[in-house]
């Protein structure tokens, strides 16, 4: 169980989150097809999001069918796609994408967008406008995703107000695309820290309100093992404090590396370990077939 502090708020997050399980949510019995995808659930992907083998091989080819997405991002967010690039050489082409979807793969149009970086590059509001610019120009995109790099950090619970309403109005005048909600990437601020904070603002929004939630940081919390690494001040090179000297000397993405040869690939991950680009990239496909219509393994997907 996760040490947590503010318990007040916390208490709060957890309520809310108990209605958006992990990898699961309330979609239709029936998979979507072609381009009617699953636009009315909550969808939440995090750490319990990345075992690769449960998403079955149909899955990913209706979500390779059927998605058209944009995704604006910088450094940290490019383990997205760095990471799915590897998973086509360890996991073969069943994994493919490239920009326009051709030869039967995702259609994924990478950082396509022209006024903005990231969620907060050049400022916190200039991606919103050039997602509509984009989006306008660009009909058939049915997916947005756009990452943070270290913006979260320094974050205001106004910033984060200003993000999540900046979010909602994109979903109600583009009501057939679905927007992907991103939390920040960890900095060694642990649970006592602002990013942990502001990530639970997102966290609890998303959940109280049926959004799609690419949980970032959660996914860098844990090694592929379930084991937690939160109360150990853990940032974004996978590096934590393990006996508790304020001081992190453990790496826990190397760490599983050297002890589970032949179980990752070896890929770039800007400002981390390869093994957290893994991460990102099944998670990623999770994303993508949840998306799609599959249902995950806790509704019998």
């Amino acid at each position: 169980m996760r040490t947590r502090i503010y318990i007040p708020f916390i208490i709060c997050v957890a309520a809310m989150l108990f209605l958006l399980p992990s990898c699961g949510g309330d979609d239709a019995t029936t998979p979507k097809k072609d381009q009617d995808i699953i636009t009315d659930s909550a969808i939440l992907i995090d750490h319990a999001c990345t075992g690769l083998d449960a998403i079955p091989e149909t899955a990913i080819e209706n979500a390779k069918d059927s998605l058209h997405i944009a995704y604006g991002h910088t450094s940290h967010g490019s383990q997205l796609v760095t990471g799915m690039t590897g998973l086509i050489a360890f996991g073969g082409e069943l994994y493919s994408f490239n920009n326009g979807g051709t030869g039967g793969a995702l259609d994924l149009k990478d950082s396509p967008f022209s006024g903005a970086s990231d969620l907060g590059s050049p400022d916190r509001t200039a991606w919103a406008a050039a997602t509509r610019t984009y989006l306008d120009a660009h009909p058939g995109i049915n997916v947005v995703i756009w990452s943070w790099c270290g913006q979260v950090s320094s974050a205001s619970e106004e910033d984060i107000d200003l993000y999540l309403s900046l979010m909602n109005g994109l979903e109600t005048d583009y009501p057939n695309v679905r927007f992907v909600y991103m939390t920040g990437h960890l900095d060694g601020s642990g649970l006592g820290g602002n990013l942990h904070l502001r990530n639970e603002q997102i966290r609890a929004y998303c959940a109280a309100n049926k959004k799609v939630l690419y949980d970032f940081a959660d996914i860098e919390t844990y090694n592929p093992d379930g084991i937690y690494f939160g109360g150990k001040i853990p940032d974004d090179g996978c590096y934590y404090d393990g006996d508790g000297n304020g001081s992190r000397e453990g790496n826990w993405a190397i760490e599983w590396q050297d002890a589970h040869p032949g179980q990752w690939y070896s890929c770039t991950s800007a400002h981390s370990q390869p093994l957290n680009a893994n991460l990102k990239a099944y998670a990623a496909w999770w994303l993508w077939a949840r998306l799609a219509g599959w249902q995950g393994p806790q509704s019998g997907g």
